[in-house]
């Protein structure tokens, strides 16, 4: 009777991410009202920012100038990201009766890699300069592809980009260029950041930022009865996704593979939430909780298995 608890602890012992974005989504889930409120309140763009800059400050700026020689690397999942995942959410969403639901569903895969991807990537011992060129590239994708696409899918969309173009800049572009240019330009605060003291602090926070943002998305979940086709859909659309950054980077040195792997199978919920929300009224936005949930945390244990992985 103790042999499942006790491996179950060991297996979130050599985890503690996992475990950590696993609690969070529990307390979100229970404690539902106070975070809701923090969520209605910026508090999702306010960790977002925190997540980014810790993020930034990690990224070794040797692998910055390994960036320029990954480039087909990054548009191979740039293209990817605007061809083939909205295709597939599209075709997953015919799984969910019509109606808001599946429009949250369909939106999925219009949205950029998610920003917490590059953290992932940092924790996996991956390229976090991949990752980061992956994050801008299909954000600037998205804003300028999202509202021909959807007209295109679901024949209808009144998604304008400017309002996206502006908190992207706010939660995305200022945290990581100030992020990259302390760890990078400024002699003084490099020399700061680049020792482990200053590293290990950073990595805890972004962990610590992931898990806080698992519980205010989780806080934003309802479960209801009907959200059954809605959580197959989204399964099924982040293992075919997973497949699909694996297939990127087979033929990659394992950084920049595991970068393409979690970029690709980790798109931003905020953002897509956002997009639906736009394009397909507030209803719409009701699925895309579920998968930030699940997307989160796919993404932290698929960094400590790839972690756990090299170590050995």
């Amino acid at each position: 009777m103790t042999f499942m608890p006790r491996r179950a602890r060991a297996a979130l012992g050599a985890y503690p991410e996992l475990a950590a974005v696993l609690a969070a989504a529990i307390i979100g889930l229970t404690v539902q009202r106070p975070l809701g409120w923090l969520a209605a309140r910026h508090g999702i763009d306010a960790l977002l920012v925190v997540l980014v800059f810790a993020t930034a400050v990690t990224i070794d700026p040797q692998a910055l100038r390994r960036l320029a020689a990954a480039w087909r690397h990054v548009l191979a999942a740039v293209l990817v990201g605007v061809t083939v995942l909205p295709a597939l959410s599209w075709a997953v969403a015919r799984l969910v009766p019509a109606g808001p639901l599946r429009d949250g569903v369909l939106v999925t895969g219009l949205a950029p890699c998610e920003i917490a991807s590059v953290a992932t990537t940092a924790l996996a011992g991956g390229e976090a300069a991949v990752a980061a060129g992956v994050l801008i590239g299909s954000t600037l994708a998205t804003v300028v592809l999202a509202a021909p696409i959807l007209t295109l899918e679901a024949g209808r969309a009144s998604f304008s980009p400017a309002g996206l173009i502006a908190n992207l800049a706010e939660v995305v572009a200022v945290p990581l260029a100030a992020g990259i240019a302390l760890r990078s330009w400024v002699s003084v605060t490099a020399r700061v950041l680049a020792s482990g003291r200053a590293q290990a602090v950073a990595s805890r926070t972004a962990i610590a930022a992931v898990a806080a943002l698992v519980a205010l998305v989780a806080a934003e979940v309802h479960l209801t009865v009907g959200y059954a086709a809605v959580a197959g859909a989204l399964a099924l659309f982040l293992a075919a996704s997973a497949v699909l950054g694996r297939a990127l980077g087979v033929r990659s040195a394992r950084p920049a593979g595991s970068a393409l792997l979690l970029t690709t199978s980790m798109r931003d919920f905020a953002i897509a939430a956002a997009l639906a929300a736009a394009a397909f009224g507030p209803r719409a936005a009701a699925p895309l909780g579920l998968y930030g949930v699940a997307v989160l945390i796919w993404g932290t244990a698929a960094a400590g298995a790839i972690r756990a992985r090299v170590s050995r």
